[in-house]
């Protein structure tokens, strides 16, 4: 395994398609099987050998701050970065962390649920000076299908990347590990969009122009993000089956 043992996890959003009218409703606390959504998140990066976390928090911040601190295993350490303008796109809640960070660095969201073995898989792939992005290449087996990332890959490379793709063969499971790099390409993402805003995808979509992004295949593992009630529901079923199986 490489040597990479930092993390970034983006919480900023208000998760309003979950949340719906429940202006107390933070996302990244939400239960699931009787835990929150970031603990199972929290517990794979750590068997991964991941030591350091820095949380890039937007919404509300001092209520995700505070009950984040409560969950926070021992041993770990960690950072809140804060976003202040969080409600742009998810590449200005990464830009954020430009200071904090020397090091290449595992990047997820605190939403998504996947096998604790992908940060591994991830962390062994990578190459410095390349972006490697988890790919699902199983097409039938996504939850909403129409919101999803959307990725062309060619081989081992991504060469295009977007939500409204008309050609793609492969989806974004929301697990990268990242070079330095990633930020000089957000900085030229929201250059392009008049210096204001820009998205995760348009800087990989920059990267990719220039041969700088890698397919990492997860193979039959399993991944989910949860972004709206029914997602959660489906997330719910999906890891009960798994602990079931584990346990037979």
């Amino acid at each position: 395994m490489t040597g990479i043992s930092e993390a970034v996890i983006l919480m900023a959003g208000e998760g309003s398609r979950l949340r719906g009218s429940d202006d107390t409703f933070l996302k990244p606390f939400v239960q699931l099987l009787g835990r929150p959504l970031i603990s199972y998140v929290l517990d794979a990066l750590i068997r991964a050998g991941i030591k350091t976390v820095n949380f890039v928090v937007g919404y509300e911040s001092g209520r995700m701050i505070e009950q984040a601190r409560h969950l926070i295993p021992a041993g770990l350490s960690v950072s809140f970065i804060e976003n202040r303008d969080w409600q742009k796109q998810n590449g200005i809640s990464l830009l954020a962390a430009a200071d904090c960070v020397s090091n290449p660095f595992f990047l997820t969201m605190s939403d998504h649920l996947f096998d604790g073995a992908l940060v591994g898989r991830l962390l062994d792939s990578f190459e410095p000076g390349f972006l490697s992005i988890a790919i699902d290449r199983k097409l039938d087996s996504i939850f909403d299908f129409e919101d999803a990332m959307k990725v062309q890959t060619r081989g081992n490379r991504i060469v295009d990347i977007g939500k409204n793709l008309r050609h793609y063969n492969a989806i974004d499971s929301g697990l990268f590990v990242c070079p330095l790099q990633i930020f000089d390409y957000l900085e030229r993402a929201k250059s392009g969009s008049s210096g204001s805003d820009c998205s995760l995808a348009d800087g990989v979509r920059l990267m990719a122009s220039d041969d700088r992004v890698r397919a990492i295949d997860i193979g039959d593992a399993w991944w989910q993000d949860v972004d709206t009630p029914e997602m959660l529901q489906y997330a719910e079923r999906q890891m009960s089956k798994r602990m079931q199986s584990a346990a037979t």
